[in-house]
């Protein structure tokens, strides 16, 4: 069978969760299944290399702003006859016309249609651009990564229940594996940390403002605030506010980080802080436990699910809750959201995620 898996996400080099999980759920299926045939469809004017193994490339050369257009609102070019392709696999509902394969799209959450505000006028054009409520209807089956997920598409776009499979995405081997001890601390000061896309929807503000709270206090008069990550959008009211804070100094913007940075800024962390207003998944408190970090997190959407007990869950909206919960993971509860966090990421695995993903492919293959 041959098996056309849509990678267009990757062209921008970006290493946001989407991107994350399309690298890792690729190279996984790649590497498990000598049956299927695989082609990668790596489309784009201007385009990062692809740093996964693989099969061939389909590539029509057209700027995926025109062929998405075109796949809108022509229903041209068809995908499967391009790539003379038996089933499509979109681990991201990026817009494509299809014959008569079918398509398997992998949902990861609805936060664009709760809360369009969280994005910005470019964002909302692409997202309606897409279609992806129409996408949704027309798929053969539908991947969620959470139960929440899951919930959301029946609840809010009445798909039906059994369309939907609920695949865990997994968690990055080098984050997991034991590695030797740190040598070099990245900074002297005891700290907490966000590591993520600098974005309305993940609640930075909150973040600034517990840490005002903390640093009134005696035994964190010495702590720093790291965030780090790229800009994604909206985020002057972020920087605004970390500007006008009192402890300015004491918040770094760290920016963007390579996979060695991110594991060492996890594991010599206090605590990892994460009160996200909407999450399908969520890797960052999941990559922080794989690294004995303690996390404090929200308790919302898909968080609660991926998390249970293993962390500390607040309300996003409750500044001082947030707060107490980080004086609580930094001291006395600290030991015990590690040992718990180490037993949750147990759950999450990409060769089980690419065997059930592989095992959705072959139930929609020729019969």
């Amino acid at each position: 069978m041959k098996i056309l898996i849509d990678a267009r996400v990757l062209a921008k080099g970006v290493n946001s969760g989407i991107e994350e999980y399309t690298r890792n759920i690729t190279a996984e299926i790649l590497k498990i299944d000598k049956v299927n045939s695989y082609d990668l469809f790596y489309n784009g004017f201007k385009k990062q290399p692809l740093d996964i193994a693989r099969g061939g490339i389909i590539d029509t050369h057209v700027p995926n702003k025109i062929f998405d257009a075109a796949s809108r609102f022509l229903n041209w070019p068809k995908i499967d006859r391009l790539a003379k392709a038996d089933v499509i696999f979109s681990p991201h509902f990026n817009i494509l016309a299809v014959d008569k394969a079918p398509r398997v799209i992998t949902f990861h959450d609805l936060s664009f249609a709760h809360h369009p505000y969280f994005f910005s006028r470019r964002q909302r054009f692409w997202h309606w651009l897409q279609d992806a409520r129409r996408q949704a209807e027309q798929a053969a089956k539908i991947i969620a990564v959470s139960e929440f997920t899951k919930s959301d598409l029946v609840n809010l776009w009445n798909i039906p229940p059994e369309k939907i499979e609920v695949i865990y995405s997994g968690i990055s081997e080098d984050l997991t594996v034991a590695s030797p001890a740190i040598c070099h601390p990245l900074i002297s000061n005891r700290y907490f940390l966000y590591l993520g896309t600098i974005e309305p929807r993940k609640n930075l503000i909150a973040i600034i403002r517990a840490f005002n709270l903390l640093k009134t206090r005696r035994d964190f008069k010495e702590s720093k605030l790291i965030i780090a990550g790229r800009r994604g959008w909206l985020y002057d009211k972020i920087l605004r506010e970390a500007a006008n804070s009192p402890f300015n100094k004491e918040i770094i913007f760290w920016g963007p980080v390579d996979a060695s940075q991110k594991r060492e800024l996890y594991r010599q962390a206090s605590v990892f802080v994460f009160p996200s207003f909407f999450e399908g998944f969520g890797f960052p408190p999941l990559e922080a436990q794989a690294c004995g970090c303690p996390v404090v997190a929200s308790d919302r959407t898909s968080l609660p699910e991926i998390l249970g007990k293993s962390a500390i869950l607040v309300n996003p909206w409750k500044i001082d809750q947030l707060a107490d919960a980080i004086i609580a993971a930094a001291g006395a509860s600290g030991e015990k959201l590690r040992v718990a966090g180490r037993e949750n990421i147990k759950r999450f695995s990409w060769e089980q995620a690419a065997r059930q993903t592989i095992k959705v492919l072959n139930n929609h293959g020729p019969r």
